[in-house]
């Protein structure tokens, strides 16, 4: 399946929200012998689509910014690592080709994170960009938060921070590698201070460590956007209480305001919420997450949709999603996915979304009430 993030919007601050996730989860065993199965007894996915009309791609305004943002915009995280140049340049052209006017990075890609193939995403990117009209691509990186462990991404820190010197470092490097002078959106990759984030489900109080002031991330930015390095910013990987400090820190302070959260966000996330309110899940929900997808996998062969179609028109049709960003790691992987967007009916059915929600109340996360 597709690695998908998604662009968000709630409304009541103008921020725009991405999301990344799994649309479902990679076919296991069991999975595996459900398809087979009914292969054997002949059944086949035949799309629910719009007979007569062919949606093209929509594109949304991110946030308050005056950014135009397709509804699917590429992830690149596999350049460097799964992809090679020239597949990464296939992908790139086919993406921008059909109507994918974003792409979104990050100074920590490819991942997994290694010192030996650091950066390689955004030469590759670079590469791309010496053939293309920069101003018709938006293009979005990020900046890593606190980290023990990546300190060969700085000159000389052990430890990385999101204070002003790491943040202006990290633009300066992610400038020159990917051959711009500027970036439309600069992300926080994940938070400055302690949130479970990765896998980790439950806040350990033991690992609170003081953080830096939302207020110097903030000026940092503030003096990246005057010098015309930086348009707009956004953050990654944040909780509801990270997104409303930033905002009110803005308004009090006189200083740029988030546009964007990009966090996950799919059919096994559908409680779309914020880290700071997590709560460790009990031991059954690995199987839960199993017999949810293979119910996922049932009701979209009900429907005559595949499970692409299924977990993309689900995510694009939220009222709150600017913006899907869409990990592949071949042309035709994206073609499926733009396709998804494009050929299923909009918004699906009520029937669909129907199913969906009863799945969703029979196998979700036992801590949600």
């Amino acid at each position: 399946m597709a690695v998908r993030c998604s662009f968000f919007s709630p409304s009541s601050s103008d921020v725009a929200s991405l999301s990344h996730s799994l649309s479902l989860s990679l076919p296991t065993t069991k999975i595996r012998t459900t398809l087979l199965r009914r292969r054997r007894t002949g059944s086949s996915f035949k799309p629910l689509v719009c007979a007569a009309i062919n949606n093209p791609l929509q594109y949304r305004k991110l946030g308050d910014s005056d950014l135009n943002i397709s509804e699917i915009t590429l992830g690149t995280m596999t350049f460097g690592e799964q992809n090679t140049e020239k597949e990464s340049h296939d992908i790139l052209n086919y993406a921008f080709g059909n109507g994918i006017n974003a792409l979104d990075t990050a100074e920590a890609y490819p991942i997994p994170m290694k010192k030996e193939t650091q950066g390689k995403t955004d030469l590759y990117i670079a590469s791309w960009l010496k053939s293309q009209s920069r101003d018709k691509i938006i293009l979005a990186t990020k900046v890593c938060g606190y980290s023990e462990r990546a300190g060969y991404l700085r000159d000389n820190a052990d430890i990385l921070r999101v204070d002003t010197a790491n943040i202006k470092e990290s633009v300066e490097k992610s400038l020159k590698r990917l051959g711009t002078d500027y970036i439309d959106l600069l992300q926080i990759h994940w938070p400055d201070r302690y949130v479970p984030l990765f896998g980790e489900y439950s806040y350990d109080s033991s690992k609170w460590r003081p953080s830096v002031p939302f207020v110097e991330q903030l000026q940092a930015f503030q003096e990246l956007i005057k010098e015309g390095k930086v348009r707009y910013i956004g953050v990654s990987n944040e909780t509801s209480y990270g997104v409303m400090e930033f905002v009110h820190t803005a308004k009090v302070e006189g200083l740029p305001k988030i546009v964007s959260i990009q966090n996950s966000y799919s059919l096994l996330l559908i409680l779309w919420k914020f880290a700071i309110q997590r709560i460790a899940t009990s031991a059954c929900y690995p199987i839960l997450r199993l017999e949810a997808t293979i119910k996922y996998l049932e009701l979209a062969e009900k429907h005559g949709l595949t499970p692409v179609q299924l977990a993309l028109g689900f995510a694009r049709d939220r009222p709150f999603m600017t913006s899907s960003i869409i990990g592949a790691t071949s042309v035709e992987q994206l073609k499926e996915d733009i396709d998804a967007f494009i050929s299923t009916e909009r918004p699906l059915p009520a029937e669909v979304l129907a199913d969906i929600e009863a799945i969703f109340k029979r196998y979700k996360d036992p801590t949600i009430l």
